[in-house]
């Protein structure tokens, strides 16, 4: 069996941000466990054109063609006024153009989830819209995401000075890796999946219909 593809999406325009640091410890909780993994950080989502402009046109392919090859994501997210950024969210945005893809979207993917913030009022939020925004785009949030405060951690060496965050986002890395390699070597685990996520979706629409 190859070795599961962990994509890592997120950070700020800010070098070594915390948000970045934490998504590399996770991806290297992932590595680890003998994932093989890619990063696109905040230098590379700041370039990114704001979605469906005509410069974004020619924009943020070898994210997507990385994300089409992958097995699992990791997405990090800065809280920026109770919610995700918006360049974070700009990235994700790239996305549709997988939407006519055998597998579109995330469909059936493991994505660990990670939320930063200057202080803990907006990690709970940023958690709860990014698993929004991955069941909308057919994934599989994990079941643990990690909340960080920035205002008590600091990265240093590749990791976290708190050995407890630090295990906390190599956790979150290994659990996407557990996950994908699941996938990978139980196709019909991966249907299943597929069917539930779907029924669930419909379960969904139908109650959207009846409140409606």
């Amino acid at each position: 069996m190859r070795a599961p593809l962990i994509v890592g999406i997120g950070g700020t325009p800010r070098p070594t941000s915390t948000t970045e640091c934490a998504l590399v410890t996770a991806l290297a909780g992932a590595k680890a466990d003998g994932a093989r993994t890619a990063l696109f950080g905040g230098a590379y989502l700041a370039r990114l054109p704001l979605y469906l402009t005509p410069e974004s046109e020619s924009a943020g392919w070898e994210m997507i063609e990385a994300v089409r090859k992958a097995d699992g994501l990791i997405i990090a997210s800065p809280g920026y006024h109770g919610t995700v950024s918006g360049m974070v969210k700009n990235a994700l945005d790239y996305l549709e153009a997988t939407a006519g893809d055998p597998r579109p979207y995330l469909d059936g993917l493991p994505v660990g989830l990670i939320a930063t913030a200057f202080g803990w009022q907006a990690t709970g939020g940023v958690l709860t819209t990014l698993r929004s925004i991955i069941h909308a785009l057919r994934g599989w949030p994990t079941p643990y995401g990690a909340a960080i405060n920035a205002k008590t951690v600091t990265f240093a060496d590749g990791g976290c000075t708190d050995l407890e965050v630090n295990a906390q986002l190599c956790r979150v890395g290994r659990q996407v890796t557990e996950h994908a390699g699941l996938r990978l070597r139980d196709p019909a685990h991966a249907r299943l999946e597929r069917e539930s996520l779907r029924l669930n979706l419909l379960l969904a629409e139908g109650e959207h219909g009846v409140a409606g």
